[in-house]
């Protein structure tokens, strides 16, 4: 007979999570590897990172891959985030306006799909961006009603985002 492990609680994983040298994500019952990503997803982050970084003002901070969010029972790290207002300089979590995450066969669906919902749960959130890493494609979805969806493609293209109040050029995210 085998034993049955008993599913993590958030501050469990988190306790856990932060002995490791890797990172992991946690889906409400266990903890995720976190995998390397290819050339195209990679240089997306970094593009994308690198514009917010680059437009985003006080009180608004952009940040990269590295922190977590929490949504709902559950343990998030987006690709990259914007957090606007007052933020603790401690910890390894984060309350953000808006959330990015760069697609990738192996988890586009959990990004469209499971992440939605999740983010959806979390009040600060305002704005839901996914990025193809293959094409100059953005999915938008702002906090209305619902989610509310707009798609923008093509290099002359704009990514404007009143809600940090920046507007970011696909062309700086996609050209090479």
């Amino acid at each position: 007979m085998s034993a049955s492990l008993k599913p993590l609680t958030v501050d469990e994983f988190l306790a856990w999570e932060r002995s490791q040298p890797a990172r992991y994500e946690f889906d409400g019952i266990q903890p995720i590897a976190m995998t390397g990503g290819s050339v195209p997803h990679v240089r997306v982050i970094t593009r994308l990172t690198a514009a917010l970084v680059n437009r985003v003002r006080p009180p608004c901070e952009a940040f990269g891959p590295e922190l977590k969010v929490l949504t709902g029972g559950r343990v998030r790290y987006p690709d990259a985030t914007v957090a606007c207002g007052i933020l603790g300089e401690e910890g390894d979590t984060i309350t953000p306006t808006a959330v990015f995450e760069v697609l990738s066969p192996s988890t586009a669906l959990t990004d469209r799909r499971v992440k939605t919902v999740e983010y959806a749960s979390v009040p600060s959130i305002l704005l839901y961006v996914l990025l193809e890493s293959e094409r100059p494609e953005i999915t938008v979805l702002r906090r209305g009603t619902g989610w509310e969806q707009e798609i923008i493609t093509g290099l002359d293209a704009e990514l404007a985002m009143p809600e940090i109040g920046v507007t970011i050029p696909l062309a700086d995210v996609y050209a090479r």
